[in-house]
């Protein structure tokens, strides 16, 4: 399906949600762009120099960055210095008729500048104030600076990702911003839905980078404060069930099973020639079979060498037992389910054409989201927002561009 751009009625479920971003780089801003894709209205706030760093990171083409393109879609970019007195006096006023703020500065920097979430919600009490930094607003590490490496670092994701001889592992995209975006709007969501049915008031969400993923690890903390046990890492092993690897076939593709479910691993057994092993006392648990992973591995494994890709996953999928091929993103572009599920969308850019792009995260029968636009050039709101919305003449607009606050 292709999007031309332009804006769609209806926007979607949040349709009259105001959003003021004024997050930089990807935790805070993604989470904003979740939020326009279901139709808020989110107006990107960036200072008139810097701009968001995002603008610049990974690829260009024609001067455009990529990643902005898919990060910035559906905001209204404006531009505005919060040090400078009449610029944090601008987002004041959006913020009187604004439902959320998005933050990530460093603890006490909103406050510096008079614009502290007490002053915020005395303009406009039902404000929900997201503040997404490294390590929250408290603690002895606030105040550093946090990025989602860090937090992939100290979660103990990366103690646990890599070959058992090799060293940890870091992910080669941003992991811990992706998933604290994703809990931001679903904590975002949770606020307003208590201010809309629970009395009115918004209040401030203090969501650390280093949080999110430390949930996703599972059952690790309890593992360690019971047994006193730490788990080590099993490249692309698990500690809970096996067969569960990554086998290459004779064509020289490599396919991905998982047996998490004990039916899925007597299937698989029984597939690959040795029903035997279904038998076996320690073959009826996941820990068991993990701890037998050597002799699972190597059945499965040399089963699938012998064949190619397509085979085996035909023969895997005739035997209902769960397989999936490798994919590099070229193959995520030519596969049918995700085409069926239009995954990756066309929308039209106006400096770059038709782009393809993730589509929005998942599909409401009702009220679905939209990608109505790409992102923008620093600014290009300047004159809707601060003219539509505040009511500035065009001259207040050049007398605030003088001062450096736009």
């Amino acid at each position: 399906m292709e999007h031309s751009g332009g804006r769609v009625a209806p926007t979607g479920p949040l349709d009259g949600v105001v959003v003021l971003d004024l997050a930089t780089l990807f935790a805070g801003p993604l989470a904003a762009t979740v939020l326009g894709d279901y139709g808020a209205e989110v107006i990107k706030v960036e200072h008139p120099v810097k701009g968001d760093p995002a603008r610049t990171h990974g690829h260009a083409k024609d001067g455009h960055g990529l990643w902005w393109k898919m990060l910035g879609r559906n905001k209204k970019a404006v531009t505005c210095d919060l040090s400078v007195p009449e610029g944090a006096d601008l987002v004041r006023k959006l913020a009187a008729g604004a439902d959320v703020l998005i933050e990530n500065f460093r603890p006490g920097t909103l406050e510096r500048w008079g614009l502290s979430p007490a002053s915020l919600h005395e303009i406009n009490p039902r404000l929900v104030i997201a503040r997404v930094t490294g390590f929250g607003q408290e603690g002895p590490y606030a105040g550093r600076p946090g990025f989602g490496t860090i937090a992939e670092s100290m979660s103990g994701f990366a103690a646990v990702t890599g070959q058992p001889d090799g060293p940890p592992t870091l992910p080669p995209f941003g992991l811990a911003d992706g998933v604290a975006a994703l809990t931001c709007v679903g904590a975002v969501l949770t606020a307003l839905y208590h201010r809309d049915t629970g009395g009115g008031r918004g209040q401030v969400v203090d969501l650390a980078i280093i949080e999110p993923l430390l949930t996703l690890l599972g059952p690790q903390p309890l593992v360690w404060d019971q047994l006193g046990l730490v788990q080590e890492r099993t490249g692309n092993r698990s500690g809970n069930n096996a067969p569960r690897n990554v086998y290459r076939s004779r064509d020289g593709r490599w396919l991905a099973v998982s047996t998490s479910a004990q039916s899925i691993a007597e299937r698989v057994l029984r597939l690959v020639g040795h029903p035997e092993v279904i038998d076996e006392p320690w073959f009826a648990g996941g820990a068991g079979r993990a701890e037998h992973a050597d002799l699972l591995d190597a059945h499965v494994g040399g089963w699938i060498a012998e064949r190619d890709a397509d085979q085996v996953v035909a023969e895997f999928e005739k035997a209902q037992a769960a397989i999936a091929p490798i994919y590099d993103i070229r193959d995520v572009f030519e596969d049918p389910q995700y085409r069926a599920l239009d995954s990756i969308t066309t929308v039209r850019d106006p400096d770059l054409g038709p782009l393809r792009m993730q589509n929005v995260l998942y599909r409401l029968s009702d009220t679905p989201g939209s990608i109505r636009w790409t992102g923008a050039a620093p600014g290009a709101h300047n004159a809707e927002v601060y003219g539509g919305l505040l009511g500035l003449s065009a001259g207040d607009l050049d007398r605030l561009k003088q001062k450096g606050a736009i």
